[in-house]
C-alpha cells in the first residue's frame, strides 16, 4: 500500500491537485482512498459534484460509538473511496486535533484492512505545520509529502516551511519528501523560483500545471477535470504527475 501526502497553503489548488491525482490514479486500475485533512472539509468536493460529504468528527458527535465506516467512506463516480476528517465546532475546539481524533478512528474501524486501498492520499492544510497538521507526516502515516507550490513569494514561503518540517520528521525515521508540484500562476520567473526552492531541499519538481480556464471552469462546476476532459492538456499534466508520483513512491509492484 502506498501512502502519500499532499501539503500547501490555503488557495494553491492542493485540492484540486489532490482529486485529480486521485482520480488519474484510479483510471489506472488503483483502488484509491483520498483523506481531507483540512477543518473547511473540501477536499473531496471535485469528486462529488461539488457538495460535501459528512465528516467523520460530524458523523462521531452525531452518532459516537454507533459510528461506522459506511457513514463516513464514500465512493465518487469515478472510484474513489473519499473521507473528510472535518474539524471541531468554531471557537470551541483544536483543528489539528480534529485531524488526529478522525484518523485514529479510521484505524479503529478497520478502514484500511477493510478497504484494502493500493494508495491512500492525505490533502492536507500546510500553513500550519504542527500538531494534528503534522499527523499525516508521522509514521504509520504518509512515507513521501509532496508539496504544491508556485512562484508566488508566500507559496513558496509556505512550502520552505512544509518542506523543513518533512526533514525534521525524517530525521525520527517518518516521512521523507517526494517533491514539489509546481501549479502555475504566471508569475515573473517562477520555474526559476520554484527550481531554486527544489535544489535548496534537495528534491525535485514532480511535474507542473499550467494556469488553465479550463482548470478554473471544471473547478465551478465541482468536478476533476482527468474525469470530464481525460484528453484536454491540463488532464494529461495532472497524469503525468500521478505517474511520477507513483514511481517515486515505488510503483505500481508496491501498492
Amino acid at each position: 500500500m502506498i501512502k502519500m501526502a499532499i501539503y500547501g497553503k490555503g488557495g494553491i489548488g492542493k485540492s484540486t491537485v489532490s482529486c485529480n491525482v486521485s482520480s488519474a490514479l484510479s483510471a489506472m486500475g488503483l483502488t484509491v482512498m483520498q483523506i481531507g485533512c483540512d477543518p473547511k472539509a473540501d477536499s473531496t468536493s471535485l469528486l462529488h459534484g461539488g457538495e460535501r460529504i459528512p465528516t467523520v468528527l460530524d458523523m462521531i458527535r452525531e452518532k459516537g460509538k454507533k459510528l461506522s465506516l459506511e457513514d463516513v467512506v464514500y465512493k465518487s463516480s469515478g472510484g474513489v473511496l473519499c473521507v473528510e476528517a472535518g474539524g471541531p465546532i468554531p471557537g470551541l475546539g483544536c483543528a489539528g486535533r480534529g485531524i488526529i481524533n478522525a484518523l485514529e478512528n479510521l484505524e479503529k474501524l478497520g478502514a484500511y484492512d477493510i478497504y484494502k486501498p493500493d494508495v491512500i492520499i492525505y490533502d492536507v492544510l500546510g500553513d500550519v505545520v504542527c500538531g494534528g497538521f503534522s499527523m499525516p507526516m508521522r509514521k504509520g502515516y504518509a512515507d513521501k509529502v509532496f508539496v504544491v507550490a508556485s512562484g508566488e513569494k508566500m507559496a513558496r514561503y509556505a512550502a520552505a516551511n512544509i518542506c523543513m518540517a518533512v526533514e525534521n520528521f525524517r530525521s525520527r525515521g517518518y516521512s521523507s519528501l517526494g517533491g514539489i508540484i509546481l501549479n502555475r500562476r504566471n508569475v515573473e520567473n517562477e520555474d526559476e523560483a520554484v527550481s531554486e526552492l527544489a535544489k535548496d531541499f534537495d528534491t525535485e519538481i514532480v511535474g507542473k500545471i499550467d494556469r488553465s480556464i479550463e482548470i478554473s471552469n471544471a473547478d465551478d462546476a465541482g468536478e476533476a477535470l482527468v474525469v470530464t476532459s481525460p484528453e484536454s492538456l491540463p488532464a494529461k499534466q495532472f497524469k503525468a504527475v500521478a505517474e511520477r508520483m507513483l514511481e517515486i513512491c515505488g510503483g505500481i509492484n508496491n501498492a
